[in-house]
């Protein structure tokens, strides 16, 4: 009995102490709606971001992501940090998501975040029309150019998000960033969805970032939610069990990257 008792005595330590090991770091989230869902503080259940906090521990952790935002620039595309949209806008972009972190860290406003977390991409699949050159140019193609100058000469995913990684990592060099790519959605189809996936995980491969595959290892299978809404509640976001699923799993997979 007593090295039983001892045992789980032990395993508590354990449990006790990776939990701790987040205790000093400042997260900062941006992305899409999906990310959104968890509010601003990440509070809200129904977004991965607070479950996702439940299982990391940070000291804090501020999502800055926005409903409607892509990774994707336009040719009309500005920087803008004080505008606000819910839905698909020139302007609604993960580089403006970007300035608005550089800004509330320059003025004191957000502490220098030890980690930054990029979960974008559905909205480039699944708006297409609304982001016509998305998928135009590969990853390969994007870094064989020089690096675009402004957003504006960025609108294909691969140069958006060679662009957006440079100046986080210019602006933010001690912050480390991980990238995730989209989970399956039902509107935004399989294809759309694989190949975004695909352009993300090959632009982190070339800029020496982590990339987390949702589309393939995530727990949100397009195939399911048609049938019967499983993890979301309308195909494409998730529902409370989704969030749980996915931000556990988010958490893990950081870890994993931290431990290698």
């Amino acid at each position: 009995m007593r090295r039983v008792l001892a045992i789980l005595l032990l395993l508590v330590a354990i449990a006790s102490s990776r939990a701790g090991t987040h205790d000093g770091n400042d997260v900062v989230l941006l992305g899409d709606s999906n990310t959104w869902l968890g509010g601003d503080s990440c509070d809200n259940r129904r977004g991965w971001s607070w479950w996702f906090c439940s299982c990391y521990h940070p000291a804090t952790c501020v999502s800055y992501a926005r409903s409607g935002a892509t990774w994707t620039n336009t040719p009309s595309t500005v920087r803008d940090i004080t505008g606000y949209s819910e839905t698909i806008s020139d302007n609604n972009v993960i580089y403006n998501q970007i300035y608005r972190l550089v800004d509330a860290v320059r003025t004191g406003v957000q502490p220098m975040p030890e980690l930054v977390v990029v979960m974008a991409g559905t909205n480039d699949a699944w708006f297409c029309t609304k982001r016509p050159y998305a998928l135009s140019e590969t990853a390969d193609e994007a870094f064989s150019r020089t690096l675009p100058a402004c957003a504006s000469e960025a609108v294909t995913l691969a140069s958006s998000v060679r662009l957006a990684c440079d100046i986080l990592m210019r602006e933010l060099p001690s912050s480390r960033i991980v990238l995730i790519t989209p989970m399956q959605s039902v509107s935004a189809g399989s294809d759309a969805i694989a190949a975004v996936s695909a352009i993300i995980a090959d632009c982190g491969q070339r800029i020496g970032l982590p990339v987390i595959r949702l589309d393939t290892d995530g727990c949100v299978k397009a195939d399911t939610e048609r049938r019967h809404r499983t993890y979301t509640y309308d195909g494409n976001h998730t529902n409370t069990e989704g969030a749980r699923c996915i931000g556990e799993y988010i958490a893990r997979a950081i870890d994993n990257i931290s431990d290698k």
